[in-house]
C-alpha cells in the first residue's frame, strides 16, 4: 500500500497566507514523492476541486468571523476519508476536525496535529488584553487543552521552537519540529534594481490586516519614523477586517495600502524594490512572509519574540521589542548598514529553508506513524 495522506484544515479562504501555502506546497511535494493525497477544507458549497492522486474537496462550511469558513459538520468527512483509504490524517486544525481523531484510532490510523498557531498569543492579541492575570489564565486553559490534544493525537508538528513552547513538558515526546519553507523560485532578489535618487526609505509589510497579525504595530513603526522626519513609505500587501481602521489612523503618513495580492510573482516583484520588510508580529509561530522577504533578498526587522525571530540573524535583520519606537530604531540601524551585504545575507539565510526539506521531514514522519500502526508502504 502506498502512503496516502489526508490534510484536513478549517480556517483557510481564498486570501489566506501562510496555512494555505503549506497546504499546497507539503501536499504538492507528497504526490511528487509518490504519495497519495486528499485535502478536505471549507467553502461556500460543496465541490471535487480536482482529483486523482491529488484530491481536492471543499465541503459547506459557515463564515466565522474575517472572511474565515469552518467546517462544522466533521462526520460528513468519513465518507470521503472511508473512500480515499488514507495511511495517516494530518489535521491542520484544533476545533471541529478533532474528533475525527477517534474515528482514526478504532481503525488503528495515525493522526498528525499540525500545529499552526499558539492559541495563548492569538487570544492575547486579538482581545488586546496584557494584564498579568489575563496572561496567566489564557496559558492555564491553553495548556489543558493540549493535553487533551496531546491524547488525541499520535504527533504533534511545531514549525518553531516558541510554537513548541506553549505545548506543556508532559506532551513533549509527540512534539517535532519541522519549520516551513520558501519558493526559492517565485521569491528571490530583482535581477536589476533601477537605481533611486529621491532617499526614500522604502518599507514592505506584507500579511493579513487582522489584530492577530499585529499590522498595527508595523503602520505604527512607519508612522514613528515619519515623524522623526526620515523620508519613508511603508507599502502594505494584504487584507482584513481591520483595514479601514488602519487607513485611517494613517491617513497623511505615507503607508500605502494595496490590498490582497495573489499573483506571486507579482508580490515578490514587490518586496523585492523595498529596502526592509517589517514582519513584527510577537505572535507569530514561523513566518513565511519573513522568508519570502528574505528569499526576495530584502533584510527583515521582527519582534524580538515569536517564530519570526528565529529565522532572522544578526547578518540580515534586526529585532526589538514589540513597540513602535524600539522596532523604528532597529529599522535604522538596518539602513545605515551596507545594502549589497544585507541582500546577500538575506538571500543566503532563505536558502536554507528549502520547502524539500519540509517535505521531506513530513513524509519520514508519516511513514513512520503508518509503519508502527501496521501498514506497509511502497515507493
Amino acid at each position: 500500500m502506498s502512503v496516502a495522506i489526508a490534510q484536513l484544515a478549517n480556517f483557510v479562504g481564498p486570501t489566506s497566507g501562510g496555512v494555505k501555502t503549506a497546504l499546497d506546497a507539503l501536499g504538492r511535494g507528497y504526490v511528487e514523492a509518490g504519495a497519495r493525497r486528499l485535502l478536505v477544507l471549507p467553502g461556500p458549497v460543496d465541490e471535487v476541486v480536482s482529483d486523482g492522486a491529488n484530491r481536492v474537496v471543499q465541503l459547506r462550511g459557515p463564515q466565522v468571523g474575517g472572511g474565515y469558513r469552518l467546517v462544522v459538520e466533521p462526520w460528513r468527512v468519513i465518507e470521503l476519508l472511508t473512500d480515499f483509504g488514507p495511511t495517516s490524517l494530518e489535521l491542520s486544525d484544533k476545533s471541529t476536525f478533532v474528533p475525527l481523531t477517534s474515528w482514526a484510532r478504532r481503525r488503528q490510523l495515525p493522526s498528525v496535529l499540525f500545529s499552526h498557531e499558539r492559541l495563548d498569543a492569538m487570544l492575547t492579541l486579538r482581545s488586546g488584553w496584557v494584564r498579568s492575570g489575563w496572561v496567566r489564565g489564557v496559558g492555564h486553559g491553553v495548556g489543558l487543552l493540549y493535553r487533551l490534544l496531546a491524547r488525541q493525537f499520535d504527533a504533534i508538528v511545531t514549525t518553531s521552537r516558541y510554537a513548541a513552547a506553549e505545548y506543556p513538558l508532559a506532551t513533549q515526546a509527540k512534539v517535532h519540529h519541522v519549520p516551513l519553507g520558501v519558493d526559492l523560485d517565485t521569491f528571490r532578489p530583482a535581477v536589476v534594481r533601477p537605481p533611486r535618487t529621491d532617499g526614500v526609505l522604502r518599507l514592505v509589510h506584507v500579511g493579513r490586516l487582522s489584530r492577530e497579525k499585529s499590522p498595527h504595530l508595523a503602520a505604527r513603526t512607519a508612522l514613528a519614523l515619519h515623524r522623526r522626519g526620515v523620508p519613508t513609505r511603508l507599502d502594505v500587501y494584504g487584507d482584513g477586517p481591520h483595514r479601514r481602521e488602519l487607513e485611517a489612523e494613517a491617513d497623511g503618513a505615507p503607508v500605502r495600502f494595496h490590498g490582497h495580492l495573489a499573483d506571486r510573482s507579482a508580490l515578490a516583484a514587490t518586496i523585492s524594490a523595498a529596502d526592509v520588510a517589517l514582519s513584527v508580529c510577537p505572535g507569530e509561530t514561523f513566518g513565511l512572509a519573513v522568508l519570502e522577504a528574505l528569499a526576495c533578498g530584502v533584510p527583515v526587522v521582527t519582534a524580538d519574540r515569536g517564530g519570526g525571530r528565529e529565522l532572522v540573524d544578526a547578518r540580515c535583520g534586526a529585532w526589538a521589542p514589540p513597540d513602535p519606537e524600539q522596532l523604528a530604531d532597529a529599522v535604522l540601524r538596518l539602513a545605515g548598514r551596507d545594502r549589497g551585504a544585507l541582500r546577500r545575507a538575506a538571500r543566503e539565510r532563505a536558502e536554507t529553508y528549502p520547502w524539500a526539506a519540509s517535505v521531506d521531514a513530513m513524509l519520514h514522519l508519516h511513514r513512520s506513524l503508518a509503519d508502527r500502526c501496521g501498514f506497509s508502504h511502497t515507493d
